[in-house]
C-alpha cells in the first residue's frame, strides 16, 4: 500500500470508530442518572493520585512546571463551562438528584479531542522545544482540571437545588 493511501485508511477507519463510539454515547446521553453529590469526589481523586504518582516518578523540569499549572488551570476553567452544560434535575417526590448528558457536552468533548489532536502535531515539531514526557505531564494537569473543576460546579449546584426546594 502506497503511503497516501495508508494515510486515507487510517483517517477512515479513525472516523468510523469515532462516529460509531458518539452514536453510541449521544443514544446513553438521554438517559437520566442518579446523581450522587457524596460520590462525586472519588474519580478527580483517584485521577489526582494517578496524576501525582506520574509527576513523582518523572517531574517537570524548568518550564515545565509553569506549563502544567497553566494546563491545570486551563482545565479548571474548560471543566467548570463543561459541568454547566451538565442537566441536573430533581425529583420533586423523592428529592433525588439526577443528571442527562447535553449535546452540549458532548460537542465541548469532541472540541477538546481535536484541540489535542492539534497540539500533538504541533509538539512533534521542534518549535515548543517539548518533549513526550512535557506534554503527557501537560495533558494529565489539563485533565485533573478538567475532571476536578466539572465535579465541583455540579457539586455546587446540586447543593442549591437540594437546598432550594427544602
Amino acid at each position: 500500500m502506497q503511503p497516501d493511501q495508508q494515510k486515507l485508511v487510517t483517517y477512515t477507519v479513525t472516523a468510523v470508530v469515532i462516529a460509531v463510539v458518539l452514536a453510541l454515547r449521544w443514544r446513553r446521553m438521554r438517559r437520566a442518572r442518579p446523581l450522587k453529590l457524596e460520590r462525586l469526589w472519588v474519580f478527580p481523586a483517584f485521577y489526582a493520585a494517578v496524576a501525582v504518582a506520574m509527576v513523582v516518578h518523572a517531574p517537570p523540569a524548568g518550564f515545565g512546571w509553569l506549563f502544567c499549572a497553566l494546563a491545570l488551570a486551563a482545565g479548571a476553567a474548560l471543566g467548570w463551562q463543561r459541568g454547566k452544560t451538565m442537566r441536573i434535575t430533581i425529583d420533586p417526590a423523592t428529592h433525588a438528584l439526577n443528571q442527562t448528558g447535553s449535546p452540549a457536552a458532548m460537542l465541548f468533548v469532541l472540541l477538546l479531542v481535536a484541540v489535542r489532536s492539534g497540539a500533538r502535531s504541533m509538539a512533534g515539531s521542534t518549535a515548543l522545544h517539548l518533549d513526550a514526557t512535557a506534554i503527557t505531564d501537560m495533558l494529565v494537569a489539563l485533565a485533573l482540571g478538567l475532571f476536578t473543576a466539572q465535579r465541583i460546579e455540579m457539586y455546587l449546584r446540586g447543593k442549591r437545588m437540594l437546598a432550594g426546594i427544602r
